[in-house]
């Protein structure tokens, strides 16, 4: 019987507290603490929005307390958006706060440039977030750049259907198609003044060239990304700064995220496609990042110079390939890949490419790798079925090919096509611990018809390969290791260094590194 009146009476206990609604409240009495005093949101292009932003606002008095009014100082006019304690809006009243407790207030800003200043490229936009009024309102600072820029996107119908792009027909003659458009004349010349925002694929028609003026900024949304087509070429030529730490002449394609949490993200968007036809492609001075794929080379023209050309070029972060190239013709010096979710460089089904100064290395940590930093292969399966291809050459002089896993250098052929390559002066990572290669003979280091001058497993000494930071130490392996016919060839390093006098591999020339 004891035992059933101690339940009832605790049973009665919770009940009295549960429905208490008798709190006693003061007001804020302007004695609120903030955990910033000012909220930067980072830079967004006009009529994007914002990542969510937060800080805490606490009580630290012994008695709960209520905040009549939080409210932006411009109003329902305001383009910053608030969530006190879950409740969104722009002015939000009676919010409470227990004694010695805290509460969230998160932060977001979309806003169009054109409302905000005609004349400008970039607009400084602030506001106030008001904490109670008259003699016990407190304030926290809200401030973020709004960047103009030309954005370029599908036609929307009436219908609500959106333009796209035909990539021909699929084995059961169903039409491929994605979202995209075709660039106009006025388009297919983009400067350095606004930044480019593309959404969806831009499509180069055939027979245009779409030319990337030094300084140009191009930004990509979600599953966007620049398809050349047929007879069609791409021209991206950078320059180099008298300053080559501000690289403010070179061209840049990477995501449409702005915040600096998004700046080394794989996979943003999605790749820089050059179609099988296309023709007379020219990189120069570029920096690609954080795309799925940064370039797709598919096929080559035809003709006896290279369908594309790299140089001075940086592919970073793409989620699954830095340059997949099919059957290509490739040139290419002084170019850097690294950070790959699959290969670096993906010689793929044959080809023709000559490296010179080039650094292929792979460092990724966002998750397992089952390839190589270079995987060079004369075939491709496609289901059940097998493509082969002829690898007319495929050569690497003054090079570097590196990364994190112990082999960073695997071969895939097959009989029934050429399958030709050398290595003259490079540093390759093979560490075959297990044996699996012994006695293969397309990894004879010995052999100096395939590799010559060959540095085996010394590490590189990168500055920081995890971020990108890919120039060698002074005391590196590949310091004054390289072949001065080609350094003669390529003169300069990435940055514009002399490199005749003693060249060293990949693209960089060495430097002292501060302790």
């Amino acid at each position: 019987m004891k035992q059933l009146l101690f339940i009832l009476l605790f049973i009665g206990l919770i009940s009295f507290t549960s429905c208490r609604d008798d709190f006693e409240l003061e007001p804020s009495f302007g004695a609120l603490e903030f955990s910033k005093d000012t909220v930067y949101l980072d830079t967004v292009f006009t009529n994007i929005g914002s990542s969510t932003y937060s800080f805490k606002v606490y009580n630290r008095r012994d008695q709960d307390i209520s905040i009549p009014s939080i409210q932006l100082n411009h109003g329902e006019s305001s383009n910053f958006r608030l969530n006190v304690d879950g409740v969104a809006g722009k002015t939000i009243n009676d919010i409470n706060i227990l004694a010695n407790d805290s509460i969230f207030v998160f932060v977001e800003v979309t806003a169009d440039i054109q409302e905000l200043s005609q004349d400008q490229l970039s607009f400084l936009y602030t506001d106030q977030i008001n904490f109670d009024t008259g003699a016990n309102r407190q304030q926290v600072e809200l401030v973020s750049l709004v960047q103009d820029a030309h954005f370029l996107f599908p036609e929307r119908f009436e219908d609500g259907s959106t333009e796209t792009l035909s990539l021909g027909l699929d084995e059961e003659g169903q039409e491929i198609q994605i979202d995209g458009f075709i660039l106009d004349d006025e388009h297919l010349t983009f400067t350095s003044g606004k930044p480019y925002v593309i959404y969806g694929f831009a499509g180069v028609p055939s027979g245009e060239t779409l030319s990337i003026e030094a300084g140009a900024r191009v930004h990509f949304h979600e599953n966007s990304g620049i398809i050349v087509s047929r007879d069609a070429s791409m021209r991206a030529l950078g320059e180099v700064s008298a300053d080559p730490e501000l690289m403010e002449n070179e061209i840049i394609f990477e995501g449409d995220r702005l915040e600096p949490e998004f700046s080394e993200v794989p996979g943003q968007w999605a790749a820089i496609w050059l179609t099988q036809g296309s023709t007379n492609h020219r990189f120069d001075h570029v920096t690609i990042k954080n795309s799925t794929v940064g370039i797709l080379m598919d096929s080559n023209d035809g003709t006896d110079q290279p369908t594309l050309t790299l140089k001075n070029t940086q592919i970073y972060n793409s989620a699954n390939v830095g340059l997949l190239a099919r059957t290509a013709f490739i040139d290419a010096e002084n170019v850097v890949i690294n950070n790959s979710g699959q290969v670096s460089l993906n010689l793929s089904l044959g080809g023709r490419y000559n490296f010179r100064h080039c650094t292929f290395a792979n460092y990724w940590r966002n998750g397992f790798r089952q390839f190589p930093a270079v995987l060079i292969e004369n075939n491709l399966e496609a289901g059940e079925a097998l493509f082969v291809a002829d690898l007319v050459e495929a050569n690497f002089s003054n090079c570097i090919i590196y990364g994190n896993e112990s082999i960073e250098l695997i071969f895939n052929k097959v009989d029934e096509a050429a399958f030709n390559y050398k290595f003259e002066n490079c540093l390759l990572r093979f560490n075959d611990t297990s044996n699996r290669f012994v006695d293969n003979d397309l990894y004879d280091f010995e052999n100096t018809d395939l590799f010559e001058n060959i540095i085996l497993n010394d590490e590189p000494l990168f500055l920081d390969a995890e971020v990108n930071q890919m120039i060698i130490s002074n005391e590196s392996p590949a310091d004054a290791a390289g072949n001065a016919t080609t350094a003669n060839r390529v003169p300069f390093d990435i940055l514009g260094k002399d490199r005749t006098q003693s060249p060293d591999l990949g693209a960089y020339q060495s430097i002292l590194f501060e302790e």
